[in-house]
């Protein structure tokens, strides 16, 4: 078990999630909409759609939104998305991987492409960068939730990997196929999770500093922007003073 981290850096900067809450709760709807699609309507029996229906809650997503959602699927009237998955450099060598849900490949390739180029990164071949990550499950807890040896016992009981707490909350880490049993463990001990989700853990972090810093948080925004785009990973690590400049 590891203790403090920067991985809040690696995720970028939640305050810059917050403001894109309409944006946010469009990608939550596609997940969920995608979970309900490849397995059972119901939350309980199907466990992608309980975590995605728990990260909707998470972040104060409508009930009407969420069973909407759920019902797209349900009666077959949703779009067919695909999952895709762009790996690329940006600034100072970064490594970033971007995980999309898509109805429109070409569309979405052009823009995770235009996004690289216009802001200091080059989109790579497929697997030019995954080799330097872990994939694993991840759970995310508020700092709500409890201290750092809490959580850190609760985790243990539980059967997970790692943990990582810091003033932002808690990160729990677990082998891909027993995410889903510790988060189920966990909510007994600590309630709902914040997310529950599979994540690309970097073996190795790449300091950035200077003008790196505002470039490779341009590039993460632009594509964090993008409808198609669910999750953004990246292997950097940056000084909370560094951020800090950014606003």
């Amino acid at each position: 078990m590891a203790g403090h981290s920067k991985f809040k850096n690696i995720m970028h900067r939640k305050g810059a999630q917050d403001k894109k809450r309409s944006g946010m709760f469009s990608k939550l709807s596609r997940e969920i909409t995608v979970a309900a699609k490849m397995g059972l309507p119901d939350p309980d029996m199907n466990p992608r759609l309980r975590a995605a229906v728990n990260a909707a809650k998470a972040q104060s997503m409508p009930k009407d939104n969420i069973q909407r959602s759920i019902d797209k699927a349900s009666k077959g009237d949703a779009e067919n998305y695909e999952e895709v998955r762009y790996e690329g450099y940006g600034p100072g060598g970064v490594a970033i991987i971007v995980e999309a849900l898509t109805d429109n490949r070409n569309r979405t390739a052009t823009n995770v492409r235009t996004a690289f180029s216009k802001n200091g990164g080059n989109l790579g071949a497929s697997g030019s960068v995954a080799h330097g990550f872990e994939r694993l499950g991840l759970i995310e807890y508020p700092a709500a939730a409890g201290d750092e040896d809490k959580v850190m016992e609760a985790a243990i009981e539980a059967g997970a990997d790692d943990v990582q707490s810091d003033e932002d909350g808690h990160q729990i880490w677990t082998q891909q196929d027993g995410m889903h049993d510790v988060a189920k463990t966990l909510e007994s001990a600590l309630g709902p999770a914040e997310a529950v989700k599979l994540a690309w853990k970097p073996n190795l972090e790449v300091t950035v500093t200077g003008d790196d810093v505002a470039t490779l948080m341009k590039l993460v925004d632009a594509l964090e922007d993008d409808d198609d785009v669910q999750t953004v990973w990246g292997n950097y690590d940056i000084s909370d003073a560094d951020l800090e400049k950014l606003g």
